[in-house]
Formats: C-alpha cells, sequence, structure tokens
C-alpha cells in the first residue's frame, strides 16, 4: 500500500476506520522530510496491513496546529483511533520497523485501562 494523503475533512474517519494509522507531518520546504519519505514510502510498501498517511503541514495549516505540530517531520501513530505515538524527527528505516512493530503488538485493553485511568485522574 503506498502513502495517502490526509486532511482536516478525512484525517478523523482516517484515524476511525483502520485498526493502525501512521501520520507524517511534513513540507515541501523541509529536508529531513524529503529524506524520510522514501523511507515512509517504503515501510508502506511493506506494511499493507498499516494505512500510511501524510498531512501537508502548509496546505493543512489548521490541521497541522490542531495536532500540536511544532517540528517536522513529525510522526504520529494511532492504533483502534488512540495515539498510541507521537515524535518530531526523521526516523531511520530501522527504528521506524521497530515503532511499527511495537505498535502491532500493542496490548490495546491495557492501553485503553491506561487511557480511562489518565482521564480519571484528569478529571479528579
Amino acid at each position: 500500500m503506498a502513502t495517502t494523503d490526509v486532511t482536516a475533512s478525512t484525517i478523523e474517519q482516517t484515524i476511525t476506520d483502520n485498526d493502525i494509522v501512521l501520520i507524517d507531518f511534513w513540507a515541501d520546504w523541509c529536508g529531513p522530510c524529503k529524506s524520510f519519505a522514501p523511507v515512509y514510502e517504503k515501510a508502506s510498501e511493506k506494511h499493507t496491513d498499516v494505512v500510511f498517511a501524510k498531512v501537508d503541514t502548509e496546505a493543512e495549516q489548521e490541521l497541522a496546529a490542531q495536532a500540536g505540530i511544532t517540528a517536522i517531520p513529525t510522526l504520529m501513530a494511532f492504533r483502534e483511533g488512540i495515539l498510541v505515538f507521537s515524535q518530531a524527527g526523521a526516523l531511520p528505516g530501522p527504528q521506524l520497523e521497530q515503532l511499527i512493530t511495537q505498535v502491532k503488538e500493542l496490548d490495546m485493553d491495557e492501553v485503553r485501562t491506561k487511557v480511562a485511568e489518565a482521564q480519571a485522574q484528569q478529571q479528579g
């Protein structure tokens, strides 16, 4: 599967309709973004069970602001609609592979329990 562009109008559905979604926030003028693009594309071809999305922060400035993007490239990973990873900086291929493996191996019952506990603490 190749990468897919997402926008403010498609990001929520992309995240909720797929088990695992990686999102690369990038810009055309960004050197590290350009060097990360082929690594990301190659991983997308290998992991056809994962959605590899891209957000052009220049075209989608409001979306980037809502996502709290302060540096690019920034990579976010969602599993079952829950943000499980967010980090600025281009990842080398082996580290991206390691991240994908870790996201696939997550115990989502445990993640949901931790999310619920954190939300309860914030409210209490």
